[in-house]
Protein backbone atom coordinates (compact mmCIF):
# COMPACT_ATOMS: atom_id res chain seq x y z
CA UNK A 1 0.00 0.00 0.00
CA UNK A 2 1.59 3.28 -1.07
CA UNK A 3 0.69 6.42 1.10
CA UNK A 4 0.14 9.94 -0.61
CA UNK A 5 3.05 10.93 -0.44
CA UNK A 6 4.95 7.91 -2.65
CA UNK A 7 2.27 7.71 -4.44
CA UNK A 8 3.10 11.50 -5.82
CA UNK A 9 6.69 10.84 -5.86
CA UNK A 10 6.50 7.77 -8.03
CA UNK A 11 4.24 9.94 -10.25
CA UNK A 12 6.54 13.39 -10.62
CA UNK A 13 9.26 10.28 -11.73
CA UNK A 14 6.48 8.94 -13.95
CA UNK A 15 6.10 12.27 -15.59
CA UNK A 16 10.18 12.87 -15.67
CA UNK A 17 10.74 10.28 -17.25
CA UNK A 18 7.86 10.78 -20.23
CA UNK A 19 9.16 14.28 -20.26
CA UNK A 20 13.24 12.41 -20.98
CA UNK A 21 11.02 10.21 -23.68
CA UNK A 22 10.05 13.58 -25.33
CA UNK A 23 13.08 15.56 -24.90
CA UNK A 24 15.38 12.71 -26.66
CA UNK A 25 13.14 12.62 -30.02
CA UNK A 26 13.34 16.51 -29.72
CA UNK A 27 17.03 16.19 -29.76
CA UNK A 28 16.92 18.11 -26.87
CA UNK A 29 20.01 16.36 -25.07
CA UNK A 30 20.44 18.24 -21.60
CA UNK A 31 16.51 18.40 -20.20
CA UNK A 32 17.07 15.03 -21.39
CA UNK A 33 19.31 14.12 -19.07
CA UNK A 34 17.88 16.44 -16.56
CA UNK A 35 14.61 14.24 -16.52
CA UNK A 36 16.50 11.03 -16.59
CA UNK A 37 18.30 12.60 -13.47
CA UNK A 38 15.29 13.54 -11.90
CA UNK A 39 13.11 10.33 -12.81
CA UNK A 40 15.55 7.68 -11.62
CA UNK A 41 16.07 10.16 -8.15
CA UNK A 42 12.22 10.71 -7.85
CA UNK A 43 11.56 7.41 -7.84
CA UNK A 44 14.35 5.58 -5.78
CA UNK A 45 12.89 8.62 -3.03
CA UNK A 46 9.64 7.28 -3.25
CA UNK A 47 10.71 3.92 -2.29
CA UNK A 48 12.95 5.00 0.77
CA UNK A 49 10.08 6.62 2.13
CA UNK A 50 7.78 3.66 1.55
CA UNK A 51 10.79 1.26 3.20
CA UNK A 52 11.80 3.88 6.08
CA UNK A 53 9.52 6.76 6.01
CA UNK A 54 11.82 9.31 5.43
CA UNK A 55 13.98 10.70 2.66
CA UNK A 56 17.23 12.50 2.36
CA UNK A 57 18.02 15.62 0.67
CA UNK A 58 20.31 14.32 -1.81
CA UNK A 59 20.60 14.51 -5.40
CA UNK A 60 23.11 11.31 -5.39
CA UNK A 61 21.83 8.33 -7.39
CA UNK A 62 24.80 6.29 -5.48
CA UNK A 63 23.95 7.74 -1.63
CA UNK A 64 19.72 6.71 -2.37
CA UNK A 65 20.74 3.41 -3.72
CA UNK A 66 23.20 2.86 -0.90
CA UNK A 67 20.25 3.69 1.92
CA UNK A 68 17.80 1.22 0.21
CA UNK A 69 20.91 -1.45 0.50
CA UNK A 70 21.07 -0.85 3.88
CA UNK A 71 17.29 -1.16 4.59
CA UNK A 72 17.44 -4.56 3.09
CA UNK A 73 15.75 -3.16 -0.63
CA UNK A 74 18.22 -3.47 -4.21
CA UNK A 75 16.99 -1.75 -6.96
CA UNK A 76 17.40 -3.01 -11.27
CA UNK A 77 20.47 0.01 -11.27
CA UNK A 78 23.66 -0.94 -11.49
CA UNK A 79 27.15 0.41 -9.43
CA UNK A 80 28.43 2.05 -13.06
CA UNK A 81 24.50 3.07 -13.95
CA UNK A 82 24.88 4.90 -10.53
CA UNK A 83 28.08 6.72 -11.37
CA UNK A 84 26.93 7.24 -15.07
CA UNK A 85 23.75 9.03 -13.66
CA UNK A 86 25.88 11.35 -10.75
CA UNK A 87 28.59 12.33 -13.55
CA UNK A 88 25.80 13.70 -15.46
CA UNK A 89 23.58 15.07 -13.44
CA UNK A 90 25.98 18.55 -13.19
CA UNK A 91 27.14 19.30 -16.39
CA UNK A 92 23.39 18.73 -17.94
CA UNK A 93 22.15 21.76 -15.70
CA UNK A 94 25.53 23.88 -15.44
CA UNK A 95 27.55 24.05 -18.12
CA UNK A 96 30.05 25.63 -16.15
CA UNK A 97 30.46 23.08 -13.61
CA UNK A 98 30.95 20.28 -16.31
CA UNK A 99 33.88 18.10 -15.38
CA UNK A 100 35.02 17.73 -19.30
CA UNK A 101 35.78 20.88 -21.17
CA UNK A 102 33.31 21.62 -24.19
CA UNK A 103 30.48 18.76 -22.66
CA UNK A 104 28.42 18.24 -25.12
CA UNK A 105 25.53 15.13 -24.43
CA UNK A 106 24.72 13.22 -27.76
CA UNK A 107 22.13 10.99 -29.00
CA UNK A 108 23.83 7.87 -27.29
CA UNK A 109 24.09 9.23 -24.22
CA UNK A 110 20.68 10.12 -23.80
CA UNK A 111 19.47 6.81 -25.18
CA UNK A 112 21.28 4.91 -22.86
CA UNK A 113 20.26 6.91 -19.50
CA UNK A 114 16.26 6.76 -20.93
CA UNK A 115 16.64 2.93 -20.75
CA UNK A 116 18.73 3.14 -17.09
CA UNK A 117 15.34 5.28 -15.99
CA UNK A 118 12.88 3.11 -17.68
CA UNK A 119 14.80 0.19 -16.27
CA UNK A 120 14.86 1.82 -12.65
CA UNK A 121 11.63 2.94 -12.09
CA UNK A 122 10.15 -0.14 -13.18
CA UNK A 123 12.28 -1.63 -10.93
CA UNK A 124 11.15 0.26 -8.12
CA UNK A 125 7.54 0.15 -8.74
CA UNK A 126 7.65 -3.87 -9.14
CA UNK A 127 8.91 -3.48 -5.34
CA UNK A 128 6.05 -0.91 -4.06
CA UNK A 129 3.68 -3.12 -5.49
CA UNK A 130 5.40 -5.90 -3.62
CA UNK A 131 6.01 -4.47 -0.17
Amino acid sequence: FMNDEVFKWIGYAEENLQAARIMLKSELFNPCLQNVQQAVEKSLKALLIQVTGSSKKSHSINELTGLLRENGVSVDISDDDCDFLDSIYLPSKYPLDSVIPDYQPEKEICRRSVEIAERTVRSVKNQLENL
